[in-house]
């Protein structure tokens, strides 16, 4: 599962769970951005790589990789799946995670024919967005629905920097996370990324 993890939040947790459960994946391995060629400012590397740590360690199945983070230069998702084939070999069926938004997007995504061959691509749909797959290629993308989390990590951020709790959004250990290291406060990475 691929994402800016900034931060890290249920709705993701619930996303990954549920294609997990509905493909019989052994493994979610998520993999937070190193550094988003698409986004603005983003809080550090590091501090999202701990945070997706925290959130995902309380499931045996889920796993948080530092290929993106540990890569020179923007993060491509073509990079990302060639990676990911050569740590699980080449007989692996891999599949990529994101967010139907995102995926909506993915003909425009550098070297879009080539991810299309090195993994199906999952899009799970979140509230409020609507996606036709018409414009998809079928045999490598399919839509999940979700159970609705109205939950987006540019909402958690502005909480944070407005003062405001976001207990029972993001884990507790990511809220702790957050409170020590003082993320999202008078950053100016609060709004949207």
């Amino acid at each position: 599962m691929g994402g800016t993890f900034d931060p890290i939040h249920h709705g993701h947790l619930v996303a990954a769970s549920e294609v997990q459960a509905r493909f019989g994946l052994d493994e979610v391995t998520f993999v937070p951005t190193g550094q988003p060629y698409e986004k603005g400012r983003v809080s550090p590397a590091e501090d999202r790589y701990l945070m997706t740590v925290i959130a995902t360690a309380s499931n045996p199945r889920f796993h948080v990789s530092r290929a993106d983070l540990d890569r020179d230069g923007p993060t491509y998702t073509v990079d990302t799946l060639r990676d990911m084939r050569a740590v699980y070999g080449q007989s692996a069926e891999l599949y990529f995670i994101t967010g139907a938004d995102a995926l909506s997007r993915i003909m425009s995504w550098k070297d879009a024919m080539t991810m299309l061959g090195l993994a199906h691509f999952v899009g799970v749909t979140r509230p409020g967005f609507e996606l036709s797959a018409a414009n998809l290629p079928a045999e490598s993308v399919t839509l999940v629905e979700v159970p609705a989390m109205a939950i987006s990590s540019s909402d958690c951020r502005q909480r944070v920097a407005a003062g405001l709790p976001v207990w029972y959004l993001v884990p507790d250990g990511v809220v702790q996370y957050i409170n020590k290291r003082g993320l999202y406060r008078d950053s100016g990475i609060a709004g949207p990324a």
